[in-house]
């Protein structure tokens, strides 16, 4: 079964805004960009975290975001911030909150239970608020099992590479081998819990070329998305995982094909010189999926 909550939100660029600032939070509110993130954590210095719970509070609570979905980002549980945070943000009504630095099973259902208490208090549905994990350390790579299973208001698993990167010595470059195994893993876990799955984030913004080459390579991989730290991130980003016409031509007419072949009673066919299996039709309608239409049966 392919996530129906993707069609909602396509969740292609993942936009990170400081918490504190109310200005560059406005200022994603109108941009080209699927899902605004307000950051509580790495985005805002440790004397202005209670200034950035009013702020985010605010923004939800007062600006318009269109169809973009809101996010905020926690500080993880240890430092004892999550319960205020969730207190004095989900007034706004977010669509969702961000677990940091996830490495086990136990990170995900502390705030499970504290979005659980939040959502009875607002007489709101139980799961009314998503959850995301960051996977930004060689222990949460090394638990993506149990994280991915934690909770199931779990939708997604973002990598964060940097962190990962000074967590276990790797030297950072352009072609990204020091994190690929772990690159590799989120994906991987992703797909065996039908969670999506949300790519590093490329810190030179300013290298539009090397953007758009990191998002194909994540693209291929399998992610669904990717995260940006600035603006001008977001059209590469969004046009990199939206499927071409080309693309979509071809899963509607390779369904098409199918389902003629299924009315007359044929079992395996050839479509543009290739037999078709299962895994194909999954990939056609993933693809449908991503473009907006309504092909999730698979």
């Amino acid at each position: 079964m392919i996530a129906t909550q993707f069609m909602q939100f396509p969740r292609r660029s993942l936009l990170f805004m400081p918490g504190d600032s109310l200005k560059k939070i406005q200022k994603a509110a109108t941009w080209e960009v699927d899902t605004v993130i307000m950051d509580l954590e790495d985005g805002v210095a440790q004397n202005r975290k209670e200034a950035a719970c009013a702020v985010v509070s605010e923004a939800l609570q007062a600006l318009g975001f269109g169809r973009r979905e809101r996010l905020v980002r926690l500080n993880h549980v240890s430092s004892g911030l999550p319960p205020a945070e969730i207190d004095a943000t989900c007034v706004g009504r977010p669509d969702g909150y961000i677990v940091p630095k996830a490495e086990d099973e136990s990170d995900l259902r502390a705030v499970d239970r504290l979005l659980d208490a939040a959502e009875k208090r607002l007489g709101v549905r139980e799961g009314a608020f998503r959850l995301f994990a960051m996977i930004e350390t060689a222990l949460g790579i090394m638990n993506l099992k149990e994280i991915a299973r934690a909770t199931p208001r779990l939708e997604g698993l973002i990598f964060g590479a940097e962190d990962l990167a000074g967590d276990i010595g790797a030297v950072r470059t352009s072609a990204a081998w020091e994190v690929f195994y772990a690159r590799s893993a989120i994906v991987t876990a992703a797909a065996a819990y039908n969670l999506q799955a949300f790519d590093m984030v490329f810190t030179d913004f300013n290298d539009a070329a090397g953007l758009d080459a990191e998002s194909r390579i994540a693209r291929q991989l399998g992610y669904t998305g990717k995260t940006c730290i600035h603006p001008n991130q977001t059209p590469v980003v969004n046009a990199t995982f939206s499927p071409s016409d080309a693309e979509i031509d071809r899963a509607q007419r390779l369904i098409a094909a199918f389902e003629a072949q299924q009315a007359a009673g044929a079992g395996a066919f050839v479509f543009e010189g290739k037999m078709v299996d299962m895994p194909m039709l999954v990939a056609a309608r993933k693809v449908l999926v991503r473009a907006g239409g309504h092909e999730t049966s698979m």
